[in-house]
């Protein structure tokens, strides 16, 4: 991994877990990170998977030392709530189905069969919609039940942001926001695991997660036409293609979403997750346990990034992610102790292109 500069946070930690809390999506990296860091420094963590919304207002309130969304906030809510965020890690997400017959990526779906189907327009498994993109596929005469996130979720946004630029009536109807008024019928789950075992849990289901769900709860995910027009299932090396093509791995920028990006291996659903810290801390110590905690994970966590079907973040970006850190302050307005280090002699070259 190169780094431009690296982070060594020197007001001495006590015993006092880490803490934090939000994306239930990025929850497995930061549980993986979790037991690492403990294990080699002996501090815990403890971070609470309630969904990104959820982390973002006990971010807010700075009633953990960090927080965890999938959504990167406008700069206006950042200004308003004193934030700083910033990139973790980028995944995508899997629409997921539970039909009898139908095994792993052998589904075809288009985005705008999906909007459709979230919107409660086509209710049944062989309608001709579904039928026309699967010829070979033994399609269930049965109704959809669809399933989907009751909370709010960094996950729904960036699923919603997909449906809508494939969708101009999924634009105009929900547009892209972390909370969705779903029709009557729906099954509604609290995150990410609830979601998982509500398709695993009912036949005829469809929904939607982070792809590192699928294979932890043997689950059948949909191959979905591209903006190149190829139909690609869900894969780390999908992510990958599609972030090689976006702003966040040419210019370094991580602002936009990661959705519907060009290239025949892009797939279309992937996002980044990102944390969030308080730009005037009020609790100098749990602030900077937490940022022990992420620069530890950042240099050490690449290896655990991977084994959560998660991609690394370019160089570019974890560059300013660094930077951004220096801009904490405490809360007389003196900047945290932070102190400025030549890189490690384990920073490994880059040879990935998009990083």
């Amino acid at each position: 991994m190169i780094l431009p500069l690296t982070l060594i946070l020197a007001n001495g930690a006590s015993a006092q877990a880490v803490t934090g809390a939000g994306s239930s999506a990025a929850a497995p990296i930061y549980r993986s990170w979790a037991k690492a860091y403990t294990k080699a420094t002996g501090n815990s963590v403890e971070y609470e998977s309630v969904g990104s919304s959820a982390g973002m207002k006990r971010i807010q309130q700075q009633a953990v030392g960090f927080g965890a969304t999938d959504v990167y906030p406008s700069e206006k809510e950042l200004a308003e709530n004193g934030l700083i965020a910033l990139p973790v890690a980028i995944t995508g997400i899997s629409p997921i189905v539970n039909l009898p017959k139908v095994h792993d990526a052998q589904l075809h779906l288009t985005g705008e069969v999906l909007s459709r189907i979230f919107m409660g327009e086509i209710h049944r498994w062989n309608a001709p919609e579904i039928s026309a993109l699967n010829p070979d596929v033994p399609l269930p005469d049965m109704p959809i039940k669809v399933v989907v996130r009751a909370d709010g979720s960094g996950t729904t946004y960036n699923f919603a942001d997909y449906l809508g630029k494939v969708s101009t009536k999924w634009k105009s109807t929900y547009g892209a926001r972390t909370s969705i008024q779903w029709p009557e019928g729906h099954l509604a789950f609290k995150g990410s695991e609830g979601v998982a075992k509500g398709v695993r849990d009912t036949v005829g289901a469809i929904g939607y997660v982070d792809f590192g769900y699928v294979a932890e709860y043997g689950l059948a995910s949909v191959q979905v036409k591209n903006a190149d027009g190829a139909f690609i299932k869900p894969s780390i090396n999908a992510f990958r293609s599609a972030l090689a093509r976006s702003e966040w791995a040419l210019t370094g920028n991580f602002h936009h979403t990661l959705t519907q990006q060009s290239g025949k291996s892009a797939w279309p659903i992937t996002m980044g997750t990102f944390v969030v810290f308080p730009k005037i801390t009020q609790s100098t110590e749990q602030t900077t346990q937490a940022l022990q905690f992420i620069v530890w994970s950042f240099l050490h966590g690449d290896t655990l990034v991977h084994e959560n079907n998660f991609v690394r973040l370019p160089d570019r970006v974890q560059a300013s992610a660094f930077k951004a850190i220096t801009f904490i302050r405490e809360k007389n307005g003196k900047p945290l102790d932070l102190s400025l280090v030549s890189p490690p002699i384990y920073a490994r070259q880059s040879t990935n292109p998009a990083q």
